[in-house]
């Protein structure tokens, strides 16, 4: 028969009449043959099935093999043996070579037919040493995927034991061998389904034996983080990824991360190549995996690392949006590697110039995927440009494409850059490591404490939160000066973008610490405040002069001397500017004016003058006073809350300009020597005098409001405001000298606001002069600050018809004395009530201690954004009025006070942080209240107040069109380079400490203090033993740190 069968196949009979042959021969298989037969039978079809010239030849041998194995079992599990099976699988068949796939594939079927042969068992044992052999010699894709075929159908050849860890390993290194080069559709989906059928088969295994998983794992790691230059590994190893289960994610990604032998280099690699594993198409979860290894590296602070691999492959995870298989883990991968690329616009840059492209394609197609996919994309570029602001030229055609889109809120975009930073990604590896020392969960930079340097890191921080003025200091072009704004600049540049905790500002400190200070010693945070102001106010005028001189110079003017310079800043000076293009920042920002009036008691003549200040001092009132000024006629004493206003000048010995008003800066807060005199100018000089106003004891024996149990109540910054602007009479050693009367005579001094300033700073006149023990001591008593201030304005003089002026010898410096004098307001009214202009508390800095001598500074501060200073006021001007004709009624309770509520109610006065050095932290505008019933030591002390409704046309800023992305104006290169630079330099230095930290780790003590809110402990901390400035009731006295 099976000569027969021979000759039909290779006759040139036509191929109907063949099958009908075949046919019959298939049939008489039913026949008895013997066995000599049999195996000619068999050797013919096996022959014709491995060997066959044509597909017809191959299916005739299939068919009748079958046939005749159904029939002669015996025969054909003689001949289907382990020597005639081992030399096809060692030695191939005939021509036919031993890795040819027809040879696999005969086998597969030859198992099929012998299943329920005993024989077969030695056949599976023989199977199983022979391929992992197969293994071993890296199959091609085809024929590892008949392979798989095989051991998927029959998982008895699958290797027992050991050796299954084995076949596993070197499957996946198999699978890393793997390469396809062509780029034809159908070759492509065979590759690409020839890979499936073998991870298929190491799931399957895995499954089977758990055990084999890790070992298959740690192959994978091994081949993707190879260095070795010769060999790339496939990215048919994606394949694998979906069949890992997610819950393992920690545990190998804490293993991979913290493995001492696994080299930087390596680690590398391997990030390197799971990212190119994007590009596969039908692997699932490899973005989840690329970015938990990401969060890993973060955690254990490995930022060599997560730099060079972003900045490699950005721009291909980009690429990879294009299509849409891959499209959502590139999306993920992509989000994740740009929000936590936080430290430089490097990453993001990169893929700007590739945005609009990809934007308008699909803005084009009109998919409802492609635009879910558009509205993800937007808010991540939205987050990129916010963090990034400063880049109009390369932001503005993205913004043009995008703004159909939606856009997330300032807060969302907070929220979403906290959550990414690699500093926020959680440690779970070792507890007893230490908490990583990014950002706090505020986004808020702290300051480091030099050295008894808390009185210049709080006014610094209150300053910086003054939105406004920030953003002026921020947009000021000052390329090639290095001038103190410079500084301020680059100060205020490095607390927004900054990854570190804290900064430490030495090179500003050493610039604007004032001459008179002694370097690590305790110092007083107003006088500081007053005389960087001052310092900035008159470097910006003599900046105007020299630029005006050069200006004139390139016209062909002659050349003018130093002196003429010095001459014309002088003049500046001493002549306050009224247009806005001739203030400096500061005036603009600070600036405001105050008017004097002093009226004869005994002629009725009057004299008046109008100064500038930048800051009001305020002093504490006897209680009498306090219960007297809330019941003064609104006319002369309008309902104000929070605005003690006494103008403080540049302390020391240094004789500089100042725009401080120096009628009120009598006060000395920050020297017991240091006494503000007045002269003819308006200038402040301090001169050496040891004498004290002679009732600043009084002062300090009669506040003692707080104190006193029952009925009385806290006195407020509004009392302040009130005791400050009441009518003074001028009496006894005070006397005013009339020109009129040309003698010494009583008098009223009354002062009014004429114009206010963006920003009010008051200082609370706390220090006071013991003469019994020549020490200065501190008023502790409460005052309560209210979130909303009105201040009172009054732009109209009702003096105008008068043109007397003082006279120029007038000694002010017993003004702390006139305070404790002052009396209620004459009969005389004011003909007009001044305007009330409301103020929002923006910040407030704190002193923590007993006396001037010890004690910290912290400070309290909110952003105060242009919608809050916009905050229009629910009710209407009539309202308003009402309220303030009863204020003489209901003492405290003036228009502001609902408003103050109504914001409250709105959460607007939530959003508050503490600056205690280098901690920042989340706190509330009732801790801001509280601060002092829980804490006795711990007192208000500096306060800033930002004007409500103002429209501020300082700024110029293209915030609107979207160029101030948020909010703040675009860094100059310059800046942008060294915050980057010093970006870099500070991951390196975490990288450095986690790595020493790692080696000590198992020895360590485990035992940290979380960061958590003020509330907990007294703000006021100073050096490793806290308790600020005896903060509770420790009454050692310490250095201001």
């Amino acid at each position: 028969m099976d000569k027969i069968l021979e000759g039909l196949v290779s006759s040139s009979h036509p191929l109907p009449l063949k099958r009908v042959i075949v046919r019959k021969v298939v049939e008489s298989a039913e026949n008895w043959l013997d066995e000599a037969q049999c195996e000619a039978m068999f050797d013919l079809t096996t022959r014709l099935i491995l060997e066959g010239q044509d597909p017809f030849q191959r299916q005739v041998g299939h068919q009748v093999l079958e046939a005749y194995a159904r029939y002669h079992r015996p025969e054909f599990e003689s001949f289907f043996n382990k020597t005639f099976v081992l030399g096809l699988l060692q030695q191939g068949y005939h021509s036919l070579d031993r890795k040819d796939v027809a040879i696999l594939d005969y086998i597969h079927n030859g198992l099929r037919l012998i299943m329920s042969c005993p024989s077969v068992l030695d056949l599976f044992s023989l199977l199983q040493v022979e391929v992992l052999r197969m293994v071993c010699e890296r199959p091609e894709p085809q024929l590892c995927a008949r392979l798989s075929d095989l051991l998927t159908d029959f998982v008895q050849c699958i290797p027992k034991g050991k050796l299954s860890i084995t076949f596993c390993q070197q499957l996946v290194r198999t699978i890393g061998h793997f390469q396809c080069v062509s780029t034809q559709e159908k070759e492509l989906r065979e590759y690409v389904s020839q890979v499936t059928k073998v991870s298929n088969l190491l799931q399957n295994i895995w499954k089977a034996e758990p055990s084999t998983l890790l070992p298959s794992l740690q192959e994978v790691f091994a081949s993707i983080s190879s260095t070795d230059a010769s060999f790339e590994p496939s990215v048919a190893l994606a394949s694998l990824v979906q069949h890992i289960p997610l819950q393992m994610i920690t545990v190998l990604i804490r293993s991979l991360t913290t493995d001492p032998n696994v080299k930087d280099a390596s680690m590398t690699q391997a990030l390197c190549r799971m990212i190119d594993w994007l590009s596969w198409p039908l692997a699932q979860h490899v973005d989840t995996w690329v970015i938990a290894l990401l969060k890993g590296l973060a955690a254990v602070q490995k930022f060599t690392i997560l730099i060079d691999v972003t900045l490699l492959k950005i721009e291909l995870v980009f690429n990879r949006l294009w299509f849409p298989l891959v499209r959502p883990g590139a999306l993920a991968v992509l989000s994740h590697m740009l929000l936590s690329f936080q430290h430089s616009p490097e990453a993001f840059h990169l893929i700007v110039p590739h945005v609009v492209n990809l934007v308008h394609s699909f803005k084009s197609d009109g998919l409802p995927s492609s635009t879910a996919f558009l509205v993800q994309l937007t808010e991540l570029i939205h987050c990129m440009m916010y963090h990034y602001s400063g880049f109009p030229d390369l932001y503005e055609p993205i913004l043009e494409a995008v703004k159909d889109f939606p856009k997330p809120s300032e807060e969302k975009i907070k929220l979403i850059l906290n959550q990414s930073a690699w500093t926020s990604q959680s440690n779970s590896l070792a507890s007893c490591l230490s908490r990583l020392s990014g950002k706090s969960e505020t986004g808020k930079t702290g300051l480091i404490n030099l050295g008894n340097t808390c009185y210049m890191n709080s006014v610094i921080q209150a300053l910086f939160m003054a939105t406004d003025f920030r953003r002026q200091v921020l947009s000021l072009n000052l390329n090639g000066c290095n001038s103190l704004m410079k500084k301020l600049q680059h100060l205020f540049a490095f607390l927004a973008h900054t990854q570190r905790e804290a900064y430490a500002p030495r090179i500003f400190f050493e610039a604007s610490r004032p001459p008179w200070f002694t370097p690590r010693s305790q110092q007083d945070c107003s006088e500081y405040l007053r005389f960087l102001l001052d310092r900035l106010h008159e470097e910006e005028k003599i900046l105007k002069v020299q630029s005006s001189h050069k200006l004139s110079e390139s016209m062909g003017y002659n050349e003018t001397s130093l002196q003429e310079v010095a001459s014309k800043a002088a003049v500046l000076t001493e002549t306050p500017c009224t247009s806005d293009g001739e203030k400096t920042l500061i005036e603009k920002m600070f600036g405001g004016k105050l008017r004097t009036h002093i009226c004869c008691l005994n002629c009725r003549s009057t004299s008046q003058k109008v100064e500038a200040f930048t800051d009001l001092s305020l002093a504490f009132c006897p209680s009498s006073s306090v219960e007297n000024l809330s019941f003064q006629d609104p006319a002369s004493l309008p309902s104000t809350q929070d605005g003690g206003l006494m103008q403080a000048s540049v302390p020391g010995p240094s004789k500089e300009p100042g725009v401080c008003n120096p009628a009120t800066a009598a006060f000395v807060c920050d020297s017991a020597v240091n006494e503000r005199m007045v002269d003819s100018s308006d200038e402040f000089r301090c001169t050496e005098d040891t004498s004290v106003p002679n009732d600043s004891s009084k002062i300090l024996v009669n506040k003692d409001v707080p104190q006193k149990p029952g009925g009385e109540i806290t006195p407020s910054v509004t009392d302040l405001l009130h005791y400050f602007l009441a009518p003074e009479i001028l009496t006894g050693d005070n006397q005013y000298y009339c020109e009129n009367c040309a003698s010494l005579q009583n008098a009223e001094k009354t002062m009014q606001i004429t114009e206010e300033p963006e920003y009010l700073i008051l200082t609370l006149l706390r220090f006071s002069y013991d003469q019994k023990y020549h020490v200065r001591r501190k008023i502790l008593d409460n005052v309560s600050l209210p979130l909303v201030l009105e201040l009172p304005v009054k732009r109209t003089t009702s003096f105008s018809s008068l043109s007397e002026s003082w006279s120029l010898d007038v000694d002010f410096t017993d003004i702390s004395e006139n305070l404790a004098k002052k009396l209620k307001p004459s009969g005389t009214e004011e003909a007009c009530c001044p305007k009330l202009v409301p103020y929002l508390l923006s910040s407030v800095v704190v002193h923590s201690g007993v006396s001037s001598e010890s004690g910290h500074y912290y400070s309290y501060a909110r952003n105060i954004t242009g919608t809050e200073s916009s905050y229009q006021m629910c009710h209407q001007p009539e309202t308003l009025a009402l309220a303030s004709s009863q204020s003489h009624l209901l003492g405290r309770d003036s228009p502001s006070a609902v408003i103050e509520q109504d914001l409250e109610n709105k959460e607007i006065s939530k959003e508050w942080f503490l600056f205690n050095d280098s901690r920042v932290t989340f706190t509330s505008f009732q801790s801001v209240q509280k601060i002092t019933s829980r804490f006795p030591k711990d007192t208000a002390y500096v306060l800033l107040y930002k004007k409500q409704n103002s429209t501020n046309g300082l700024s110029g800023n293209n915030s609107t069109s979207g160029l101030w992305v948020n909010g703040d104006p675009p860094l100059q290169k310059e800046l942008m380079d060294a915050i980057t630079k010093d970006n870099k330099l500070y991951l390196q230095e975490q990288e450095l400490n986690a790595r020493a930290r790692a080696l000590q780790a198992a020895s360590a003590s485990c035992s940290f203090r979380p960061n958590g809110f003020d509330d907990n402990d007294p703000p006021g901390s100073c050096g490793p033993t806290g308790g600020g400035g005896g903060g509770g009731f420790n009454t050692v006295g310490r250095l201001v740190f």
